[in-house]
């Protein structure tokens, strides 16, 4: 079974959609919910779908995202975890791609692009693919999924920013992740409403100001886009 854990606050906007898309999936699934304090409609909409999903589940606690991760994964009862984030769309045969791969894979993601028709932003999805084949290294938005055991030996997301990208350097050192050919598709909302060069100038020096120790927990680009 496949355990899918997503992380909210405040995301009435886009989880809808999200859940549908996981919904539409012919797999066994069970859906885990974290939530951080939403106070819109993210809690009802998490329970209005739960009529249609009996394996959707609603959890709630400190906001952080490793932190609603890790407590997702802890409540998780199926093989494999698969992180997705509230504004990202899975595929139609996502859940069938992850439960085909071998017993030699032991982690992954998807090929990734962003909403929307701009030039730029295709392009940056089509860096952000080719950037993966170069360093293994997994970003949040391109749904990672992995399996348990591995998980917990690796024993969580660390609880800092950027989290995603400091245990994709943890998960490099273990195993070695694929990238599958199916497509999800995150909502740009954050580009468009920073403006898309903007946006990206800043994403890329907030790159390498982590990669280069420095502290970037109050950065702006953590700010919640709705």
């Amino acid at each position: 079974m496949i355990s899918v854990i997503i992380p909210t606050l405040n995301e009435e906007r886009a989880l809808a959609a999200t859940l549908d898309a996981i919904l539409d999936q012919p797999v066994d699934s069970e859906v885990i919910v974290v939530d951080g304090g939403s106070v819109d409609r993210t809690p009802q909409i998490v329970k209005e779908t739960s009529a249609r999903h009996p394996r959707l589940q609603l959890l709630r606690m400190a906001p952080g995202r490793a932190l609603q991760m890790n407590a997702g994964a802890e409540a998780a009862r199926g093989d494999w975890l698969l992180f997705l984030h509230a504004d990202t769309l899975l595929p139609q045969n996502g859940f069938s791609a992850i439960e085909n791969q071998p017993e030699t894979i032991q982690a992954g993601c998807f090929t990734h692009r962003f909403s929307g028709t701009s030039a730029m932003l295709r392009n940056l999805s089509w860096f952000h693919n080719h950037r993966f084949g170069l360093t293994r290294v997994i970003y949040g938005d391109q749904a990672m999924f992995i399996r348990r055991d591995l998980f917990e030996r690796l024993e969580g997301f660390p609880v800092q920013p950027m989290e995603d990208i400091a245990f994709g350097l943890e998960l490099r050192a273990a195993t070695v992740p694929v990238m599958l050919p199916e497509v999800v598709t995150t909502d740009s909302r954050k580009f468009d409403q920073m403006g898309h060069w903007r946006a990206l100038a800043h994403s890329v020096l907030l790159l390498l100001r982590f990669r280069f120790g420095a502290d970037v927990s109050g950065d702006r680009f953590f700010r919640n886009y709705r």
